[in-house]
């Protein structure tokens, strides 16, 4: 049953600011790592983070199902999907850096229809219902305008690399012909995406097959809505080809990056 007074969208915000109370809570406190694959973890808030949002997306929407990073999926396949990264950042978070996110989507079918980044500490909601995105500050909506970021591109230095034999964003660190345009970050959190929507910076790229990830679905459908230019590696359709993501302000910033990208491969 689908409430017809509250959107998706607001459901989505609701839950994530349940999350980034419990995040702010557990924040000054020692947490426990719970041990995960491959050396990654997370934490005590990672787990109470998501249960509080599945806590609001079961009572708002219950016939939805949810696809979550800690939890996993709920069974049914369900045509609206909801994604869930509840602490996208636990590394930073686990030693006390304030760079992380909340992130939560909606699918519906193919097409994403919400989508929510929110940043615990600046009390920075980042959403859009599908057609614009905004930042809500002070139960205050602006839209997101990107273009403002300078030179400032974040790439994901993060496993798993497909693309490995062409293509690693850490070689990008290595070249002068990037190192000379670019001024690089690495925040190791998907708020960056947000933050090329926001106009906080002028691009973002990672490597990785994307599609309905937890992580970095919520990011693009934001970059998306706010009228970024956002491709696979080689410039072509995002999640086809070559994968990975180019989120670029413009296009002429995203033609100097696919000009990179490819000429390194």
């Amino acid at each position: 049953m689908v409430s017809s007074w509250e959107s998706d969208a607001e459901v989505a915000i609701r839950a994530a600011d349940a999350a980034c109370e419990v995040i702010r809570r557990s924040y000054c406190r020692a947490v426990e790592r719970v041990d995960k694959s491959d050396g990654d973890f997370a934490t005590e808030a990672d787990l109470a983070a998501e249960h509080v949002i599945r806590g609001v997306l079961r009572e708002a929407r219950p016939d939805d199902r949810v696809v979550g990073e800690e939890y996993g999926a709920d069974e049914g396949a369900g045509w609206r999907t909801w994604l869930v990264d509840p602490l996208c950042g636990t590394m930073n978070y686990a030693v006390r850096t304030q760079l992380v996110a909340v992130d939560i989507v909606l699918r519906v079918g193919d097409d994403v229809t919400a989508a929510v980044s929110a940043d615990p500490f600046s009390g920075e909601v980042f959403w859009t219902g599908g057609a614009e995105a905004f930042v809500r500050r002070d139960r205050r909506d602006e839209p997101l305008v990107p273009g403002q970021g300078g030179d400032l591109v974040d790439l994901n230095l993060d496993p798993p690399f497909p693309n490995a034999v062409s293509f690693r964003a850490a070689r990008m660190l290595m070249d002068d012909a990037f190192t000379g345009r670019f001024r690089p970050r690495v925040v190791s959190t998907t708020l960056a995406l947000a933050w090329v929507a926001a106009g906080r910076r002028a691009a973002y790229v990672t490597d990785g097959h994307l599609k309905d990830s937890v992580h970095f679905t919520s990011g693009i459908a934001l970059c998306q809505a706010a009228g970024c230019v956002v491709t696979n590696l080689a410039g072509e359709a995002v999640h086809t080809g070559a994968q990975g993501l180019v989120a670029a302000s413009d296009s002429a910033i995203h033609r100097e990056l696919i000009d990179l990208v490819t000429r390194r491969s």
